[in-house]
Formats: structure tokens, sequence, C-alpha cells
């Protein structure tokens, strides 16, 4: 493959080696491999889906990319589950803002049912140019088998954690 770069421009490369890399289904390949040090899950602290990412996402996101592609070649085998936060003002901001609603007077004139269809409709448009831009900056992320703090199955796991919190006195 190095050959075939020598005469490319820096964009065409990039494309190039992006294509590779999913086409031979590269970051699965660590997955499978032997693991003689054992396995180490990498949950990604959640980005809030209320927008595109930014520079300081990327950033943050080379750096969660480095630690686990550390661990793999030392050894481990490092699945990479990637999340999103759906809750809180992040997003409620973009739907009041979308909507113009001002006050909780006019959330509850528009009803909460369409409020809260609104703010999926936000995560789910936001999640998808999240989607394109990961992969274009080399990270190794399942983003496919992704958990959203808003799904039934993941709330109910955030509350069984409470309650047996709770009922252990912690």
């Amino acid at each position: 493959m190095e050959d075939n770069l020598k005469d490319k421009s820096p964009a065409e490369a990039e494309k190039d080696i992006l294509k590779f890399w999913q086409e031979n289904k590269i970051f699965e390949k660590t997955l499978e491999k032997e693991a003689p040090s054992g396995e180490l899950v990498f949950y990604d602290g959640p980005p809030f889906a209320n927008g595109p990412p930014h520079y300081g996402h990327i950033l943050a996101s080379t750096i969660k990319d480095a630690i686990p592609r550390y661990k793999t070649m030392r050894g481990y085998r490092v699945p990479r589950k990637w999340g999103w936060d759906c809750h809180g003002l992040p997003v409620e901001n973009v739907v009041e803002k979308e909507l113009g609603l001002k006050a909780k007077k006019d959330i509850e004139e528009l009803g909460l049912e369409k409020f809260n269809k609104a703010a999926k409709n936000v995560v789910v448009r936001d999640t998808s140019e999240w989607k394109k831009i990961i992969p274009q900056i080399g990270r190794f992320v399942d983003m496919e088998a992704d958990y959203k703090t808003m799904d039934p199955s993941y709330m109910e796991s955030v509350w069984w954690v409470f309650k047996t919190l709770y009922d252990k006195g912690l």
C-alpha cells in the first residue's frame, strides 16, 4: 500500500488509507486476534448528541483512541463501545431554540410528548454527523453497537445500580 501512496496528495492518501482500513476490517481484526494479556473494555465517555463534533471533541477523541490502541499493541483485546448522552440541558436547549420556546409554559403548551419527540429527532439527526467524522479521523471505535442514555435498557440499568446502592445503605 505504501508504494501506492507516494504520488498522492495528503488528502488522497488519507482517503485511501481509511478505505483500506474499512474494506479490510482492520479494527475488527484487532478484536479477533489472540489476546494474551486479557480483555480491557473501553467505554467512551459519551458526548452530548446535540450538534456536530467541534475541535474539542476531536482532540479528546484522539486521546481516547491512543490508550486503547496502546493496550491493543500490548496484547489486550480492547472492544471500544461508543455512547451518546441524550439527556439534559444541551439537547433541551437545541429543541427550545429550534421550536422557538422561551419558557416552561411554552413547553407545556406544546406538550411533553411532542417536546420529547423533537428531542429524539435532534439526537438521531446529530449522531449521523458524528458517524461520518469520527471514522474520518482514523478512530477505531464501534459506533454501530452504540448505547444511548435515552434507551430504556440503559436507563433501567442505571436505576438498578442506584437501587442496589440504596439497598446496601451506600
